[in-house]
This record gives C-alpha cells, structure tokens and sequence, in this order.
C-alpha cells in the first residue's frame, strides 16, 4: 500500500524537491557571504547589499509561499479525487484493506512527504534571510524593499507557520477532492479556497492572535514620514520591525480629522512635525511588536494544523460511510 501511493505520486514529489534542492543549494552559497557582511558592517547591511541579494531574497520568498499552494493543487486534490474520477477506488474498497486504513496510508505518506517539503524550503529561507531580517528589527536605514519579518508579506515564508500551511493546503484538496470527484475541479477549487484563507488570515485573524499595542504619540515623539492632503500617512513612532495594523491622524479633541492646507506645503517634515504638535495633532498607532513574531507563529501553525486534523477527519467519516 504505502509502495503504491509513492508510486502514484512520485513524479509530482521529483518535480517538488528537486526544485527544493536547487533552491537550497542556491542559499548555501550565497548566505555565508551574506552572514559575514552583516557580522561586519551590522545595521549597515543594506547599504551593501546587491541586486543579486536582492534577486535571491524575494525568490526564495516567493518559493516559500507559493510550495504549500502547489502541494495543495497537485498533491492533495488528485489523491482520491482521481480514484474516484476513474473508477480504481471500487477495486481498492474491495480489498483486504479497509478504507480507513488505505485513506490513513494515502495521507500519512504523502502528507509527511508534504510537509517535509515546507519545512525544508522554510529552514534554508529562514536561514538565509537571518542577516536582513535581524537588520530590519535593528532599525537600520535605508531597508527598502525589504519587510520586517511579521509583517504579512514575509510572515508566512518565516519560522514555523509553512509547516501548518502546507498541511492545510494539502487536507484541503484532498478535501475538495473527495467532494468534487473530478481531479482538475477540485485543483482549481483548492487554490481558490487556500488563496481566500490567506487572505482573511492576515486581515482578520492573525491581528487577534497576539495582544496589540495602542499608542498614542505626538509628533514631537513620531517623525512624519508621508503626509497626504486628509491626514498623515505614516509616521516613524521609533518600532522597527512592527507590523502597523492601523494608523490615523486624530486632532486635539482626540477625533480623527484632516489636516489644514497649510500642513501640507511647510518647507521640510520637521517644520510640518513642529506646526502639527503645535496645533495639538497627534497619531494613533495600532500594531503588533516585533518581539510578538514567534507567538503568532505558534498561534497561527497550531490554527492551520487544527484545521488539517479536522479536514482529515471529515475525509475519514465521509470514504467510510460512501457506497462503492
């Protein structure tokens, strides 16, 4: 049994971990180097980094992201979906094997192999990205383009959380192949499914899983950085490394409100910074500290894992209690 389901999907894992391996193989060259600059020049780093690191740093992003999407396309949709699109789940459900146990070994082998394959890709991003991401949280100038580590575009090529993404993503089309029946709907199902839930987990869920911190500042204590004609856009309140959930300019009554004319052609951000306090404006900032990364990480893999479990049980109760 576990000899025929490696079979079935062997050639999709080839695909999979041979880009895996290439990927890695990339990192191990290129991080050391990247390792010793930052040892050297510390928050100083992207003043040296090249376009290079910059090419490597947002593949390895995009290969991180995009790996729990593909196991859960084609690995997870065709598992039992093409059994029951062609008919070969009426020969197998008539075996000395119980369903139960054929459903069991059909998920362990590939989901092990599913989740391998996210915690490897992780490891060597995380590794990589070690340096940047320690000079993102440092404060150091000039880190555009990059992002700090909890903030949604990276957070889900960090740590621990591609782990549960990846084991969703693949219970997921395994899920919606059961209840599709037909391997190329249950494919695009699955990544129109995973691609909502990544979205309403940063928007909704995610900002709940930690405790937020709200700070009231005024513009002696924040330094204008964008200042748009209703309001201030975004300020420097001395958090490197934050994700921002929210941010509004509110007057000295404490009531959101836009800026005069005026505040918006003063010759320099420190005339305009003088001009707004003077007037008692100030900003409100929500958002969650760096430090808070790792407990949204546990948080969110724990959710994604929870999910998978339940999925995989509901695969269960539904392939026993099918006719053939």
């Amino acid at each position: 049994m576990i000899w025929l389901t490696w079979r079935q999907f062997r050639t999709q894992a080839t695909v999979i971990y041979t880009a895996l391996v290439f990927l890695t193989l990339l990192l191990a060259v290129t991080g050391p180097q990247l390792a010793d600059l930052y040892g050297t020049v510390g928050d100083g780093l992207f003043d040296r980094i090249t376009s290079a690191d910059r090419t490597v740093y947002y593949l390895g992003l995009a290969v991180v992201l995009l790996v729990p999407a593909v196991i859960g396309m084609f690995w997870g949709a065709p598992l039992v979906a093409r059994e029951l699109e062609t008919g070969t789940h009426r020969l197998a459900w008539n075996q000395s094997v119980s369903r139960t146990r054929w459903l069991a070994t059909k998920l362990a082998v590939t989901g092990i192999a599913a989740v391998a394959a996210a915690a490897l890709a992780a490891l060597a991003v995380t590794w990589w990205s070690g340096p940047i991401d320690q000079a993102v949280n440092s404060g150091g100038t000039g880190a555009d383009p990059f992002y700090p580590r909890i903030d949604p575009l990276v957070f889900g090529a960090r740590g621990v959380v591609p782990i549960g993404h990846a084991a969703f993503a693949f219970i997921l089309g395994v899920t919606l192949g059961v209840l599709v029946r037909r391997t190329v709907p249950a494919m695009a199902a699955t990544l129109a499914t995973y691609a909502a839930v990544q979205i309403v987990m940063p928007l909704w869920v995610r900002p709940h899983l930690a405790a937020s911190v709200q700070a009231s500042l005024s513009f002696t204590e924040a330094k204008p950085v964008t200042i748009g004609v209703d309001s201030v856009q975004q300020v420097d309140f001395g958090q490197p490394g934050a994700w921002v959930l929210s941010e509004q300019t509110v007057n000295a009554s404490g009531d959101p409100a836009p800026l005069p004319t005026s505040f918006t052609d003063c010759p320099s951000m420190s005339d305009c910074a003088a001009a707004l306090n003077e007037a008692g404006y100030r900003q409100e900032v929500v958002y969650q500290p760096a430090g808070n990364f790792w407990t949204l990480q546990w948080a969110e893999t724990g959710i994604f894992l929870g999910l998978a479990l339940a999925l995989a049980g509901f695969c269960a109760w539904w392939i026993r209690r099918r006719t053939v």
